[in-house]
């Protein structure tokens, strides 16, 4: 028997799940101010900053407004989006999702074609290896989950651009956050199967160490973009099981 394995949560995820599970079960209502930052802190008995993260988390769901001056507000909210679990809800905010992969597609798709093109030994030998990690964990999703990102900024090391790689490590941050709940979701699903996941990196690669610029783009693209299409299939399906 394989069991999944159990990732540990972290202290801000735990906050805004409870807070979240407050304002859905209309413990919090609507209007309702929260308490300061600082009383938050002392109540969860966690450190200040991890109640930021969780605001701003919430925040990013429109499930609160944080007003400069005056504090924090629970808003009117959508029930239909209340339904789902926490992580469905965050990808319920699709413009946010809809601009981050367009910032990944602008930039890993220009950071693939001059990969092609300036891509070193070494850099070759570590796009081969990262891909062989993804084919040999290709069962255990968080392995797989760090192995897909571990590729993409080795992607983003061949191209050689010291202001193309800072600026990627810059938003890399927010990227990884989200699209772990994008993987785990959308990626993972019928739609998008770990092989499929894979064939579509070696693609990539083999575009690279074949110098095809054009090609190295475009596959670049193509991974992205179906990424992008199993995301929408499953809002959708969400929000139909909602209706």
């Amino acid at each position: 028997m394989v069991y999944k394995k159990i990732k540990p949560k972290k202290i801000y995820e735990e906050v805004s799940e409870e807070l979240y599970e407050m304002i859905r079960s209309g413990t919090l209502k609507p209007g309702e101010q929260l308490d300061s930052i600082q009383q938050l802190a002392e109540n969860f008995q966690v450190g200040r900053p991890a109640i930021r993260e969780a605001l701003s988390a919430l925040s990013s769901m429109g499930l609160i407004e944080i007003k400069q001056g005056e504090g924090t507000f629970v808003k009117t909210f959508d029930p239909s989006i209340m339904n789902l679990s926490l992580t469905a809800a965050l990808l319920m905010d699709k413009d946010n999702i809809k601009h981050l992969l367009e910032v990944r597609k602008i930039l890993e798709s220009g950071a693939a074609e001059v990969a092609a093109k300036k891509r070193t030994n070494e850099n070759l030998a570590e796009l081969e290896f990262r891909l062989s990690e993804m084919e040999k964990v290709t069962e255990d999703e968080e392995l797989s989950d760090k192995a897909d990102i571990a590729f993409h900024v080795a992607v983003a090391n061949a191209s050689q651009n010291e202001l193309l790689i800072t600026l990627m490590h810059h938003v890399s941050e927010l990227m990884t956050e989200k699209m772990r709940d994008i993987r785990r979701i959308a990626l993972y699903s019928e739609e998008m199967t770990f092989k499929r996941l894979y064939q579509q990196h070696a693609k990539i690669y083999d575009a690279i160490v074949a110098q095809d610029e054009a090609g190295a783009r475009n596959a670049m693209l193509f991974h992205l973009q179906n990424v992008e299409e199993s995301l929408d299939k499953v809002i959708l399906t969400n929000q139909q099981t909602n209706i």
